[in-house]
This record gives C-alpha cells, structure tokens and sequence, in this order.
C-alpha cells in the first residue's frame, strides 16, 4: 500500500507541474496576443454618405494581414478584412447624412495600416437658406441640406466691414431646421448674415438681410476733446489712429481720451463713423 501511494503522490507531483508549465505557456502566448494587437486607430466624424477605404499591408512577420478587428460606433464590421485592401461599408448601419460615426480599426503592433480617404467623414458646409429676415426681434433664419453639425457665425456689417457677433451651433441634419439670434439694436440700417467655416477652406456666407429701426441716431461732442469723449446714450465704440491702428473698444457713454497723444483720431460709434481732435 505504502509503494502504492507512493506512485500516485509522485504522479500528481508530475501532474502539477506540467500543468503549471501548461499555465506558463497559455499565459505567453496571452501576452504575445496583446501585444500584437496592440494597434488602434480611430476615425471619427459625420457619415457623408460615403464608405471608408482601407491599404492592409503584411504584418512585419510577413505572415498575416495587419488588421484585426474593425469596429463602427461598437458594433464589430462584419467587412472582409483579410486582403491587401478592403472597404469598410457603412451602409448596413442605416446612418443618415449628418450622423456621428465612430471607427477603430485594431491591427497588430509591428505594422500600420493606412486609411485612403479618412476626409470623407470630415463635415463639410452644405446648408442652404429656406428663409431669413429680421426685425427688432432679432435674426431668424431656416436651412436645409447640411451634412454635419457646424457652427453658425452671426455676422453684422457695421463701420465699413463685417464682425462676428455671435455664434450658434448647427444642426447639422438635411431636413429643415430653424435658428434665431438675438440682435443688440443701433440707429439707422441693421445688416446681418450667417456662415460656416471647415479647417482649411474659405467660410461660406449666406446673402445678407436688412432693416432700418427707428432708435434716434447717438451723438457725441465735444469734436476738440482733452480728457472725456461724451455719447448721448451707451454705445459701443471704437477709436483707431490715422493709421488705422485700434487703440480703445468698448461700451458705454463717456470714454476717457486723456492719454492719448495729440492728433487726428476716428471713432466708432452707434452706426456711424466720425472724426475727433486731442488737444
């Protein structure tokens, strides 16, 4: 009995040990797997109703493609990945223009793949104006057919140019959608539009609109001035140089000139553009 037990102790020892060798193994080749998958990138943007394009290179080893695992917003792609070049096709996932779309390609650590048009998930200005007007209760204005949800810049043309006043988010959907904004009031004629600008391209603006309030124009005085320049009611302003360089902005009714150095100096004021002296 005593040899008997003796025989099996011995055989469980064995047993243990190549089970622990066995754990050893499993636990490596673990390690190994992460470590080849390592890899990620991710593409995020707005569908555009187009698919993604995919280079899939060897891995290092030279046995195997890169890639490993494609997912869109979690859900695993069930696209053929194994091939030099695959498409990751978007349309089973029912997504309209506009929608947030979220990919992560997963590829092995000792090769990269290259995604051929990742700008095609870039939101891009397609609005167009349904309707547009305002009033003295501000700017309201309707779209159709954008494809992502840009801001809006609210522009208004006052003292010769146009100058952002406001901004508000897009949308960002092809159906109709409304906006309004609500507009400070000056003396005399209002004029405004609105416009979307995408990283590396020119801003796209819309025809502007107008009208005429009936708010009594803001005066000032005196025209020859030491210290205050005085407005008949707050006001934003501005005074530039000769040069056209920007010296003072802000609001109010009294600006404090004193600093200034004598000379020829302009100023904006309500709707209006004048010209003052410092003494």
């Amino acid at each position: 009995m005593k040899s008997i037990r003796y025989i099996f102790s011995k055989m469980n020892s064995q047993i243990g040990v190549i089970s622990f060798k066995k754990i050893g193994i499993m636990f490596a080749c673990f390690l190994m797997h992460l470590q080849m998958q390592a890899g990620e990138i991710v593409l995020e943007g707005s569908y555009q109703g187009k698919n993604i394009y995919v280079q899939n290179p060897f891995t290092g080893s030279g046995v195997g493609f890169c890639v490993t695992e494609v997912t869109v917003n979690g859900e695993l792609s069930t696209d053929e990945i194994q091939s030099s070049a695959f498409e990751i096709d978007l349309m089973p996932y029912r997504f309209q223009i506009g929608d947030h779309v979220l990919i992560k390609i997963k590829h092995k650590d000792d090769c990269t793949p290259r995604v051929i048009n990742e700008e095609d998930l870039k939101v891009n200005s397609t609005f167009e104006i349904t309707q547009m007007q305002v009033d003295e209760h501000g700017l309201r204005w309707s779209t159709k057919n954008e494809s992502g949800p840009l801001p809006f810049s609210i522009e208004e043309f006052r003292w010769n140019r146009w100058t952002k006043i406001g901004e508000i988010a897009g949308k960002g959907n092809p159906e109709n959608a409304s906006y309004s904004f609500k507009i400070k009031l000056h003396s005399g004629l209002h004029k405004y539009r609105v416009s979307q600008k995408v990283e590396g391209s020119r801003a796209r603006n819309s025809s502007s609109v107008e009208f005429k309030s009936n708010i009594p124009a803001v005066t000032y005085y005196p025209i020859k001035v030491n210290k205050d320049i005085h407005f008949s009611a707050e006001t934003p302003f501005e005074i530039y140089d000769e040069y056209g360089n920007l010296l003072k902005s802000g609001e109010g009714n009294v600006v404090d000139v004193s600093r200034l150095a004598k000379g020829i100096y302009y100023l904006n004021f309500d709707n209006s553009t004048e010209k003052f002296i410092k003494k």
